[in-house]
């Protein structure tokens, strides 16, 4: 039978993972784990550790700088948020899609993250944002863009004793556009076969600026497309050549076929979206024949 430690606040929790390093398997909503701990029995710890009732890791905060969003805070709370809706309307878009409402209910921002899943629905908003981490540990805290963060199939830079504390989304830039999209099976409760998410900073002129990419379940992690990013900046958006788009697309993801997607209709899905974040007119034109 495994140990079930649930800690009453953060400190105590920091404590506990700082004297046995790599023991637990840290748990919140569970959404991920629950199912994982009973189709791979062999994957079971010895011990878990419940972090679903430490106050310090939840909630929402609008600072300043922007939104502080607790690692144990509920989807649900980040999908209904007015706040997150009006100025970062990508992040509560990609809430309302990770699975259905009792999901949301349950499932929290941090373990989305944590989970690793190259196919996770939060994280192409997040690297489209320019998100940073909190990192705690027993001894202190740490910075972390999330650009930085995963380091491989479900893998993180997450070390020995450490939680993540809380996510960091600054403010969008004021001549800034979003663009955010899920391909899946079915329209809910589906694993991306594709997402995006896309931040397009633009003049009036319509000259790029920056533009900044987040994609899922294109490599083993999530990943930006800094060719595509390179190669937008500084160019007005009538002068984009479609070629070059897609030749940094291939050049920045890895695509593979599994049982939800082969790797060339994930190549060209990938494609198009992001030639549509560019320019959703153009889009709109090849759709109506015009």
């Amino acid at each position: 039978m495994s140990e079930w430690t649930r800690p009453r606040h953060l400190p105590e929790a920091l404590e506990i993972l700082a004297a046995a390093p790599g023991r637990y398997r840290v748990i919140s909503g569970g959404t991920d784990l629950m199912v994982e701990r009973h189709l791979a029995p062999e994957r079971r710890p010895d011990a878990w550790l419940d972090i679903s009732g430490l106050w310090e890791l939840q909630g929402l905060q609008i600072t300043e700088e922007g939104l502080r969003i607790g690692a144990a805070t509920s989807l649900e709370a980040i999908r209904r948020h007015a706040e997150v809706a009006a100025h970062w309307p990508m992040l509560a878009a990609s809430a309302a899609v990770t699975g259905a409402p009792p999901i949301q209910n349950r499932a929290t921002l941090g373990g989305n993250l944590c989970n690793a899943s190259p196919a996770a629905d939060n994280a192409p908003v997040l690297l489209a944002y320019g998100a940073r981490l909190e990192i705690v540990h027993h001894h202190g805290t740490r910075w972390l863009p999330y650009a930085d963060f995963h380091q491989g199939y479900r893998k993180t830079a997450l070390q020995a004793g450490e939680l993540l504390g809380a996510v960091w989304i600054p403010y969008p830039p004021p001549r800034s556009r979003g663009y955010f999209r899920k391909v899946g099976t079915r329209a809910a409760q589906a694993i991306a076969k594709v997402s995006i998410a896309a931040l397009i900073e633009a003049e009036r002129e319509g000259m790029i600026q920056c533009a900044r990419f987040g994609m899922a379940s294109v490599a083993a992690v999530p990943c930006a497309l800094p060719s595509v990013s390179q190669y937008l900046a500084g160019r007005a958006v009538r002068d984009i050549a479609e070629a070059p788009v897609r030749r940094g697309v291939r050049q920045d993801i890895a695509p593979v076929k599994d049982i939800r997607s082969t790797a060339a209709y994930r190549l060209e899905i990938a494609s198009r979206l992001v030639l549509e974040a560019i320019d959703p007119r153009a889009a709109r034109k090849k759709e109506d024949g015009v």
